[in-house]
């Protein structure tokens, strides 16, 4: 339970703490006017409060990632405690907040155009491709799959709940932030934090009566304890399983709406900043209930690799632990939140092409304009088997935390600040990204090549665009004298 206990603590104390010194670092300014009332369209522009704000960025950023990737995480064992608390704290908070406070300072621009300004054309016009790629393919995953669920649970037929569930993708879409979005996410937000802290109070109160061992991490299980590591490397694979608790590219493409949303520069640190430490909390939670319930993580590995999901075990331990209540948490977890992520997939994906194409969203015309395509191709792909796609999206969404990370990490060297707070960050996934590439089998997206090459290259690759980086930065210094 100290284990548990630490690592909770440790995140909030990252929040107050270096949440703070990143705030200030940044420069959060409250006297500049904010996208939200300079381009106010009662669509997209609009002011909310700041705790509904950190609900709906929570549910949009989470959904069942910080539950079903710490779960498939935990059986790398007690040192995924490592990467979620450390890479939520100094990587997946500070991704976030200069995600989000950057969008603010562009007056509300998607995760592209951002990437457009402070790295170039070149990697913008990459990244308006592959960002709506991605985030069609999260949306329709997550149509396929409760919709699936609920074919289960109620008898119906499975294409009635996917019309049911695409119906409600395109009116949440269609529709200003703040009729559906804004009144029914706070909602589900809180329910999955209730959620969470209902599952870390029954375990608390189970290591206290007794009736439940919580393991506590030691120096001889800092290493890969899954049991076919041969096939699931720690280094790099578990850096890619356990990404939104720790750090996920997909968070740079949802807080933009946010970001339209915000009143005032300071608010982006509990919005920002602070719904990632909390998905980090969640992660943590879920993790240690993983591998605390039914053992160790031995016994987990052996429960997953017999033919369970992490959805049966979200049932299992919800229903065990909480009774009828654990019942409805799970359904709220395995199908509420996949649906409510898959919206704002969708609805991220109309706004990144109206700022591509530069389309204003004010009239419903020009909404349905952009969206009736965008959900004609997603209703194409939603007939196709994604096992195989799906396999490369943990990777797309790494590869997007690589490139946010860079693009925050040239702002701050623009503005001469210390760029090592986001360059090393970026080196690292980097790193992370590449060697995954190289060396993770081919069924998982990955090339299968030798793991020792592969990792050599993939520090090699990390360490040029490192110096890549740097004499970028020396060039415009060069130029920017020049000029004067």
């Amino acid at each position: 339970m100290i284990t548990f206990l630490v690592a909770i603590l440790t995140l909030v104390l990252g929040y107050f703490i270096y949440g703070k010194f990143i705030e200030r670092f940044f420069g959060a300014d409250d006297s500049i006017e904010t996208p939200a009332i300079r381009l106010k369209d009662d669509v997209d522009f609009i002011v909310m409060p700041t705790w509904k704000m950190f609900t709906i960025q929570f549910l949009n950023i989470a959904g069942l990632g910080p539950i079903f990737g710490a779960i498939l995480g935990a059986m790398y064992g007690p040192i995924a405690y490592i990467w979620i608390v450390f890479g939520c704290i100094f990587m997946g908070a500070t991704h976030d907040y200069f995600s989000g406070m950057l969008s603010i300072r562009n007056s509300g621009s998607s995760f592209p155009e951002i990437v457009g300004k402070y790295l170039g054309t070149g990697f913008q016009n990459f990244l308006r491709i592959f960002t709506i790629l991605l985030l069609v393919l999260v949306g329709v995953a997550f149509v396929t799959g409760p919709a699936g669920l609920l074919k289960d649970l109620t008898g119906g037929g499975f294409y009635f709940w996917l019309y049911g569930i695409f119906t409600y993708y395109l009116v949440a879409t269609l529709l200003p932030i703040n009729k559906i979005i804004g009144k029914i996410y706070p909602i589900f937000g809180a329910a999955l934090l209730i959620m969470a802290v209902t599952i870390a109070g029954t375990m608390i109160f189970k290591s206290i009566d007794g009736s439940l061992h919580m393991n506590e991490i030691n120096f001889s299980q800092l290493k890969n304890l899954h049991s076919n590591p041969g096939q699931n490397i720690l280094y790099p694979m578990m850096f890619i399983v356990i990404s939104c608790g720790a750090i996920s590219g997909f968070h740079s493409t949802q807080s933009p709406m946010m970001a339209r949303c915000m009143k005032k520069e300071s608010y982006g640190r509990p919005v920002f900043f602070g719904a990632m430490i909390a998905e980090g909390i969640v992660a943590i939670i879920w993790a240690t209930a993983a591998m605390n319930f039914f053992g160790d993580t031995h016994s987990l590995n052996e429960t997953i690799t017999s033919g369970h999901n992490p959805a049966w075990v979200v049932n299992e331990i919800c229903n065990t632990w909480l009774g009828k209540i654990g019942a409805i948490f799970a359904i709220i977890g395995v199908i509420a939140c996949p649906i409510t992520t898959g919206d704002t997939a969708f609805r991220s994906a109309r706004l990144t092409i109206a700022d591509m194409l530069n389309i204003k969203q004010v009239s419903i015309r020009s909404r349905l304009l952009v969206s009736l395509p965008l959900f004609a191709v997603g209703f194409s792909l939603s007939q196709l088997e994604f096992s195989t796609i799906w396999k490369y999206l943990g990777l797309a969404n790494q590869i997007l935390s690589m490139i946010m990370l860079w693009t925050g990490a040239m702002y701050l060297a623009k503005k001469n600040k210390f760029h090592y707070v986001l360059s090393l960050p970026a080196s690292f996934m980097t790193a992370i990204c590449f060697t995954y590439l190289l060396v993770a089998p081919i069924k998982n997206g990955g090339l299968n090549i030798n793991t020792q090459y592969g990792i050599l290259i993939g520090i090699l690759i990390a360490l040029v665009a490192f110096s890549l980086f740097q004499l970028s930065i020396k060039k415009k210094y060069k130029t920017q004298k020049l000029r004067i």
